[in-house]
């Protein structure tokens, strides 16, 4: 009998773990839900592949190129107001506040404009990038030349100047991946890399600056830094 009653013992306090879990996830389901049901929604127009393959930044994250951001890749944003960067090589920042209301969508027409003090080397190196997951965010000397995904493959490469030149690339989620390349003129040259899963938290400066003016502000208020 005492065994029996053991066994009983188990059988309830599993059942009560299930129970518990249970209430913990639907709780966490119904929480977020209901966020969900108050959440804005951006879509995002370019009239030319200029456009369409910029990197957009939202409240200083990095969060793709333009193009994708659709579908399951839609921006869904808090209520409020979100600051808006898109940006392409050889453009000028597109910049603009977005008011975000409950359960709308914002249509966000973005139209690049060229950049005069842009000047290209007459003499170019070519470098292509294979890189993935292909739409992380490609950094040449510190400045954003587009995804991974437009930089590469048969039809694709970057024209730069010969010389050493640092190349970044970055994704939320993933490491970000650094290295250098020294190019002369005429050389084709080619960076492979896949990138690892990683915290989201571990962003570079270069597509999370609002981690980047946190941490500045931190060391400035932390008696201890």
């Amino acid at each position: 009998m005492q065994i029996q009653f053991e066994n009983r013992g188990h059988r309830r306090i599993g059942t009560l773990s299930i129970l518990a879990s249970s209430i913990a996830l639907l709780l966490t389901a119904t929480a977020v839900l209901a966020q969900t049901a108050i959440l804005g929604e951006l879509e995002f127009k370019g009239a030319s592949k200029v456009e369409k393959t910029s990197g957009v930044w939202i409240d200083g994250q990095y969060v793709g190129y333009l193009d994708e951001l659709k579908g399951p890749k839609r921006v869904l944003l808090l209520p409020g107001d979100h600051q808006l960067s898109v940006r392409q090589a050889g453009y000028q920042d597109f910049t603009e506040t977005l008011t975000v209301e409950p359960k709308e969508l914002l249509l966000v027409p973005v139209k690049m404009e060229k950049a005069s003090q842009d000047t290209w080397p007459k003499v170019t190196s070519e470098l292509k990038v294979d890189v993935q997951p292909d739409r992380a965010a490609v950094f040449v000397d510190n400045r954003f030349l587009g995804h991974a995904g437009e930089l590469g493959g048969a039809f694709h490469a970057m024209l730069l100047s010969p010389g050493t030149h640092r190349i970044k690339v970055e994704l939320p989620g993933y490491q970000s991946f650094e290295t250098e390349v020294t190019l002369v003129a005429g050389q084709k040259s080619s960076v492979k890399t896949h990138l690892a899963k990683a915290s989201i938290h571990q962003a570079d400066a270069l597509i999370d600056q609002a981690n980047n003016q946190a941490a500045d502000q931190a060391s400035h208020t932390d008696p201890a830094k």
